[in-house]
């Protein structure tokens, strides 16, 4: 932990959160990560050594509670909602370009992408979607949908496919964030959709974006 050497609310604040990666492993556990392999695989720069160590400082600092085999949050790590998410709305406006190659991984967009599929929308049917990145790492994933689980898979699952999605990496990374709505991205060519109707038309509500997705959106309305 760095320390200042200053009595101000403002440098104690950055004691706490101002080491490298403790914000973001903040963000994951207020948008609902628990499990400490759940928080590994949505931070894959991070260190298993480096997270565990960040989670006990957290804990001793009183922004986290381990019981029951998770992490979670506590009021005053809730209290921290609003700045988290006040950076993601300034860094829509002010620093958020075209993503960068460093800043692609297709394997952590698929484990966040099924945490937010929501499989209601499907009205308790199985579905299988089939998600092609052609210029990914690994480019190629299935989704199994069912009522009461999503399954994200690297290899075919052998069930008939419902809905087949290609898209290039940055693109679909920018559509889970909010800059492209995923039907007008399919409009315009960036990205294809292809399969059943009925699943076609059930995917927008199905794939609930990134918890950012609504600050993003609001921060590009306002450069428009």
């Amino acid at each position: 932990m760095s320390r200042y050497g200053q009595f101000c609310p403002i440098t104690r604040s950055l004691e706490v959160l101002g080491d490298r990666w403790t914000l973001l492993v903040v963000r994951d556990l207020l948008v609902g990560a628990t499990r400490f392999n759940e928080l590994s695989r949505g931070l894959p720069g991070m260190s298993r050594g480096l997270l565990s160590k960040r989670l006990v400082q957290l804990e001793r600092d009183g922004l986290v509670t381990h019981a029951d085999g998770g992490y979670h949050p506590t009021a005053a790590c809730e209290e921290l909602r609003p700045l988290i998410f006040g950076l993601a709305e300034w860094g829509a406006r002010w620093a958020f370009g075209d993503p960068r190659p460093d800043e692609l991984d297709p394997t952590v967009l698929m484990w966040w992408i099924r945490g937010g599929i929501d499989a209601s929308a499907f009205g308790g049917r199985r579905v299988v979607l089939h998600v092609h990145v052609p210029d990914g790492r690994r480019c190629r994933y299935w989704f199994v949908v069912e009522r009461h689980d999503v399954s994200l898979c690297f290899t075919d699952p052998g069930y008939e496919v419902d809905v087949t999605i290609e898209s290039p990496l940055g693109v679909l990374y920018q559509v889970w964030e909010g800059v492209f709505e995923l039907a007008a991205a399919a409009r315009d060519g960036r990205l294809s959709l292809s399969g059943r109707r009925e699943v076609l038309r059930a995917l927008p509500l199905a794939l609930r974006l990134s918890p950012v997705a609504p600050h993003v959106r609001r921060a590009r309305a306002g450069l428009g």
